[in-house]
């Protein structure tokens, strides 16, 4: 199967005043052609800040890419001038925010916001951009498109702003869509609406996407694979049969044990005691020890490397060595 992205041992990070955090340590994963990889992990783990380390839209002043390779095909996006980078948001790489409400400008009109990376990457042509608008508003969903297109994000309410940003991703045909917790902000109903579409808009365009969520839940249902981040780590990784019928992590664990069950009404669930680290407290060993049931002297001393369970599930926990 052909890697669309490739992320190799990636370590990043922040610089405050005169203090560095490391943010993101030993970061390595790969997201096939027309795969959809979740990264799910509590709010701190590092999903966010790894997906927009991507296309180096972390901030400039304190952002620091220690070490790793990013490669979109056969291209390292790590060693290319920011010129070239440009090119490649919006056009090859593509984002949905957690928040349309924040993403979206509320001084333009949506026809200028769903418009404009057509305009920059693919045509100047305004009415073809504008028709290439209609279509995808058309494809999420979207009605009275002359009407949507010329009101102001505040016309409208949250999921249809979310189904607009989806739209506004697709304009250029991405090869890889980046979608960061599109659904944690909108009601049950309309999440499972957004899901459908994207697995629809999915298959038809026959692109990838990393889909960021804290709930593990939920992305069962529909992905391919599953990443399980922790305080800046991938500690999981394989098939969604693999992560979810058999985790091997004490923390991906734990997750599975925290969602309720379709099934058990009478279901207790398990509440992980502590919070995640900030990286300033990554602790020596295993940044999961101190909220660890199963935890050991060595994983207090030592940080464990990535063993590989079987060819597709890797988990990063002495366990396993």
């Amino acid at each position: 199967m052909e890697k669309l992205l490739q992320i190799q041992d990636l370590h990043i990070n922040f610089r405050v005043e005169d203090k560095v955090f490391p943010v993101i340590q030993d970061v390595s994963f790969d997201i096939n052609s027309s795969e959809i990889l979740a990264l799910v992990g509590e709010s701190g783990c590092g999903k966010t800040v790894t997906s927009l380390a991507i296309t180096k839209l972390l901030p400039i002043k304190i952002a620091e890419y220690v070490s790793g390779k990013i490669f979109l095909k056969n291209q390292n996006l790590l060693q290319i001038s920011n010129k070239e980078l440009k090119g490649i948001r919006g056009k090859f790489i593509s984002y949905i925010f957690q928040d349309p409400f924040t993403s979206l400008n509320p001084l333009k009109k949506i026809k200028d916001q769903v418009t404009e990376s057509y305009l920059i990457h693919i045509s100047s042509n305004e009415m073809e951009a504008i028709e290439r608008a209609k279509f995808l508003l058309n494809k999420v969903g979207i009605t009275d498109l002359d009407d949507r297109l010329n009101a102001y994000p505040n016309q409208m309410s949250g999921g249809m702003l979310q189904r607009i940003s989806i739209a506004a991703a697709l304009m250029c045909s991405p090869s890889l869509l980046i979608a960061d917790e599109p659904t944690s902000a909108i009601d049950v109903t309309i999440q499972s609406q957004l899901i459908d579409l994207l697995l629809r808009l999915k298959e038809e365009s026959r692109m990838s996407i990393l889909f960021i969520s804290h709930d593990i839940g939920l992305v069962a249902s529909f992905v391919d694979r599953i990443g399980v981040m922790y305080a800046g780590q991938i500690v999981e990784i394989g098939t969604v049969d693999e992560v979810i019928d058999s985790p091997k992590h004490p923390y991906t664990q734990a997750l599975l044990e925290s969602v309720p069950s379709d099934f058990d009404a009478q279901q207790k669930l398990k509440v992980i005691e502590g919070i995640v680290p900030a990286p300033n407290e990554y602790p020596k060993g295993c940044h999961f020890s101190t909220r660890c049931e199963k935890v050991m002297e060595k994983c207090i001393l030592n940080k464990p490397k990535i063993f590989g369970i079987s060819e597709t599930h890797f988990s990063r926990c002495h366990l396993f060595g």
